[in-house]
């Protein structure tokens, strides 16, 4: 697909819930969010990674190719009075300076990356024994779902999407980061619920790489009624439960 999600950042930036808070406390276990630690944040969309570290007082830089989405990135951090500095770029060439981070992120991004040359850029910018999170929230198919429905459905309008039935959990990355030479790499995971209303559901979804962010705007429209149509029909509880997985690969820098 050619996909570019500054076509969706205002939806993205609205109805794409962060990481929870959770995350971050578990992260804190291994010494990452501390408060003064300089963390580039890549991939970084509309910020929701980068802002959470930010509100934890840490010197937080994200970087992303598209303007839209850090346009979008300001605007929430003013909301939330945090301030990250941002930079447009690539997470396989960054331009940013050897050794100039304690942490490296990567947030709901890191397979949209050649991953090969963008482990390599990580090792570079680290600092010896900086920590490098590679870390997912994914909504969870499952039989009869909301979340099944809708794939299904954007399978039907986007034949070159194929991302559904995933299970939220992403083994290739221990092979990524233990041929580049990371070390003591860790990997946890928790699932939760996280409400949608209907309206934030579909946003949720326009957001996503095989709808707004592929298909032309016509496109996107139809779908939008399509999905509000089967919403109502299948799904009438609104507000509703969307079955969601977190999980993240934490390793050190030599």
């Amino acid at each position: 697909m050619n996909v570019d999600f500054g076509r969706t950042s205002q939806d993205y930036g609205r109805y794409r819930a962060g990481f929870p808070p959770t995350l971050f406390e578990r992260l804190q276990r291994f010494g990452i969010g501390l408060p003064g630690q300089r963390v580039l944040d890549l991939g970084t969309g509309t910020g929701t990674l980068a802002r959470g570290f930010a509100c934890l007082g840490c010197d937080v830089t994200g970087l992303d190719p598209a303007v839209l989405q850090l346009e979008e990135a300001r605007r929430l951090d003013g909301e939330a009075g945090v301030s990250v500095s941002y930079t447009v770029a690539t997470a396989e060439e960054t331009g940013l300076p050897d050794a100039a981070f304690d942490v490296v992120t990567a947030g709901q991004c890191w397979h949209w990356f050649d991953r090969g040359r963008a482990v390599q850029e990580v090792r570079r910018l680290l600092v010896p024994e900086g920590r490098l999170v590679i870390a997912h929230f994914d909504w969870i198919p499952l039989p009869g779902n909301i979340v099944e429905a809708t794939e299904k459905l954007i399978e039907s309008y986007n034949s070159e999407w194929l991302m559904g039935g995933g299970t939220g959990l992403w083994p290739a990355w221990l092979g990524d980061v233990s041929m580049a030479g990371f070390l003591d790499i860790e990997t946890f995971s928790f699932d939760m619920d996280s409400l949608y209303s209907h309206e934030a559901w579909r946003g949720r979804i326009r957001a996503s790489a095989g709808v707004a962010a592929s298909l032309s705007p016509e496109q996107v429209a139809r779908f939008d009624d399509d999905l509000q149509d089967m919403l109502a029909q299948r799904f009438p509880n609104d507000p509703q439960g969307v079955p969601h997985r977190v999980f993240a690969v934490v390793c050190k820098a030599p």
